[in-house]
């Protein structure tokens, strides 16, 4: 009997320590999945998304560029332009960002700079000091002003002081700290001088395009086809007499203070207008069936005759009111000189990627 019994027990033991076994083994196998899952998943991430920190992937795709419904003659004529993959920013660059650009490099932007002799022979030396343009809205009570008076060059006006040499980014008194504002009165060569820096490139008039639309092929807003004050830092009222501030601000937004288009891009409309790489040119034929085009050969403007080397800036800003500029739609594109900054000009970079990258999602990848 106690022999039974003992053989019994050791039976009992044997079984016990088999599913011992099996438990613990089943747990060491789960955990080699869960390491190589983990693996495959990030590999899976870096393969999908190549883009640096603060960036988003876009699928390269075919759109119709410009509009044939806008008043605007320079915005005419669209066509089927193709773009291939790129990684663009998901903000403006920041006064924060382009301080620590400023610090690594010693960098001094055009506004910083005395106008050049050989540049304006003509003018005094005291008229040649650093500066900027610098928006003034029109004093209450005045009924009338002539074209682009709101425009005032202000001495010692730039990125640091954005209104003069009396304003500052940073006013601890007044609890005001703009680090996370879009840098202005950025000129070409200073949004060059970034994105050389920051291993990046300023994007074509088609990868912005095509990016601020979000997906939203033909639409007339990044949004869809429904004009919105609460979409965009833009200008409610009548410009440049009063501002009602629907949107909830009077001058320049923080970045991210309004909701992204569908490619996860935030202020592709209003705030700050953005630079591109392209010469302005009043068509867009020559883009017309094209991959990846980009107009460097020449530039021409039939308002401003006389001046060359016209780059297209883009996404209009917050002076733009439906009763003035009205820039603030994808398709809409305005001409500026190379080495002019003002109070309302910013940027964004893009980092080119080659053409087998490709995600599976076919639109985009925060």
């Amino acid at each position: 009997m106690n022999y039974r019994h003992s053989i019994k027990s050791n039976k009992i033991e044997n079984i016990r320590d088999g599913k011992k076994y099996c438990f613990l083994t089943l747990i060491f196998i789960q955990g080699i999945a869960i390491a190589l899952l983990f693996i495959n998943t990030t590999a899976f991430a870096a393969t999908v998304n190549p883009c640096p920190q603060g960036m988003a992937m876009i699928s390269g795709g075919t759109f119709k560029m410009g509009s044939d419904n806008s008043s605007f003659v320079e915005e005419r004529s669209p066509g089927d332009v193709t773009v291939t993959n790129f990684c663009i920013d998901k903000y403006e660059v920041t006064n924060s960002q382009f301080d620590k650009f400023v610090k690594a490099t010693g960098y001094v932007t055009v506004a910083e700079r005395p106008l050049s002799q050989e540049q304006f022979p003509d003018l005094p030396d005291e008229q040649r000091l650093p500066g900027s343009l610098v928006f003034e809205m029109v004093k209450p009570g005045v009924k009338q002003v002539s074209f682009l008076s709101w425009w005032h060059w202000t001495t010692g006006a730039n990125w640091q002081h954005p209104f003069g040499p009396d304003s500052a980014l940073a006013q601890p008194a007044a609890g005001i700290a703009k680090s996370n504002y879009p840098v202005v009165h950025i000129a070409y060569e200073d949004a060059l001088a970034y994105a050389k820096w920051s291993g990046k490139s300023l994007p074509t008039e088609a990868q912005w395009e095509y990016a601020a639309r979000g997906g939203l092929d033909g639409a007339i807003y990044a949004w869809g086809d429904e004009y919105s004050e609460h979409r965009a830092n833009t200008w409610q009222g009548i410009f440049p007499f009063f501002n009602t501030k629907a949107d909830g601000h009077l001058g320049i937004a923080p970045i991210g203070s309004f909701a992204p288009n569908g490619y996860g891009l935030y202020d592709m409309t209003g705030n700050v207008w953005e630079w591109t790489t392209d010469f302005f040119q009043v068509g867009r034929d020559r883009k017309s069936a094209q991959i990846n085009p980009i107009a460097l050969n020449q530039s021409f403007d039939p308002k401003k005759p006389d001046e060359s080397k016209l780059h297209v800036i883009k996404g209009g800003s917050y002076l733009c009111a439906p009763n003035y500029c009205s820039r603030f739609r994808p398709a809409a594109r305005e001409s500026e000189s190379p080495d002019t900054g003002t109070t309302h000009i910013g940027f964004r970079l893009v980092k080119n990627l080659p053409a087998s990258t490709l995600p599976i999602n076919p639109k985009s990848f925060d």
